[in-house]
């Protein structure tokens, strides 16, 4: 088979695509025959080394979509034919949050795609408990581009945050895949939202998504806007998945009694704390990573049935996957990146993604 893969750690050069194996799969996978791969920025942290897989020639990728070709002998839920796509938090089943149905907490937590092979290939061997079922009229571009992101946004909005109607929500980096995916479900939920985003263009897409408030945080400090707006209350809720860069001004932004919850440091993980700002505003700090399939299926219902929006900057195919890494990283455009394998790309029609 075709597969991005890379055999070191590095910048974008270090992505090859050609040949590898066929995977064989176990009792309890599937085969699947990719047709899209969804990309995150978690790709480019795996890739620069952070964590890493351990192994290689490794092949990355945490979400894809495509058809099932063949499956083991001890799976029950799908057979031959059958559209899927990956959920790619596995865990072991056994220890003490697992048994609780928590299983992101999961003291052996891993993705697939960052603690193990990855689906950006034509081919992949995915455990049954990792697909979820796509339905006929979802095209796999969208299935591909949805699960991590609006998977990791429900949590952290829904289940962690419990964002309610008429919360004051301020949601940064709204033009990134969990971003705009975290947009969506506060103004679902009935909040008020303010989305950062560094040009006018994304300003542009927030709005379209039901963003009440825009902030180009190249222009402006999103702390001042935001104390402004509210008369120097603050917002209920700050969506903070930057990290260093952001810290400090999200801590300034959220309200007496406030929230804020992330999921990622994409800007660095390690910012300076005012502590005397998070006791004396009494803040509740919380984290957040992926999510249980029940929140999945939750979450992508609302995708399946066009509540939610999974926003495509551009569709590449996987030989130019280097391209698509730098445009996670240089922020270029609005949504997800997702990458076609060349066969499949040179069928299909992808001209409305013009990135």
């Amino acid at each position: 088979m075709k597969a991005v893969y890379y055999e070191e750690h590095g910048d974008v050069d270090v992505l090859e695509y050609g040949d590898q194996p066929d995977p064989e799969i176990e009792r309890d996978e599937c085969l699947i025959e990719v047709k899209a791969g969804g990309l995150n920025h978690l790709d480019v942290w795996t890739r620069r080394g952070m964590p890493s897989p351990g192994e290689f020639p490794h092949i990355p990728g945490s979400d894809a979509a495509g058809v099932v070709s063949e499956v083991g002998e001890g799976v029950s839920r799908f057979e031959a034919g059958d559209r899927v796509a990956v959920a790619p938090g596995t865990s072991c089943g056994e220890c003490e949050f697992c048994r609780d149905g928590d299983y992101s907490l999961c003291e052996r937590y891993a993705l697939i795609g960052e603690h193990m092979g990855g689906v950006h290939s034509e081919l992949a061997a995915v455990p049954e408990d990792n697909l979820v079922s796509v339905p006929e009229h979802v095209d796999f571009v969208t299935a591909a581009s949805a699960p991590l992101v609006f998977q990791t946004a429900w949590r952290m909005l829904v289940t962690r945050a419990e964002v309610d109607q008429g919360d004051r929500v301020l949601v940064l980096g709204a033009s990134g895949g969990v971003g705009h995916a975290a947009l969506q479900i506060a103004v679902n939920a009935g909040a008020e939202v303010w989305a950062t985003a560094s040009s006018e263009e994304k300003l542009d897409y927030a709005a379209e998504l039901g963003a009440d408030h825009l902030i180009d945080y190249e222009a402006e400090d999103f702390a001042d806007v935001v104390y402004e707006d509210t008369d120097g209350r603050g917002v209920d809720v700050v969506v903070d998945h930057v990290g260093e860069a952001t810290w400090d001004s999200s801590i300034k932004a959220a309200a007496k009694g406030g929230t804020i919850v992330t999921c990622g440091a994409t800007s660095g993980p390690m910012p300076e704390t005012n502590l005397s700002r998070v006791f004396w505003k009494q803040l509740n700090i919380l984290g957040s990573t992926m999510g249980t399939p029940g929140e999945m299926d939750d979450v992508l219902a609302k995708v399946w049935d066009g509540t939610f929006e999974s926003r495509i900057r551009a569709v590449l195919p996987m030989s130019e996957t280097a391209r698509a890494h730098e445009m996670l990283q240089d922020r270029e455009g609005f949504g997800s990146v997702v990458v076609v394998p060349d066969s499949v790309y040179e069928e299909g029609e992808y001209a409305e993604y013009d990135g």
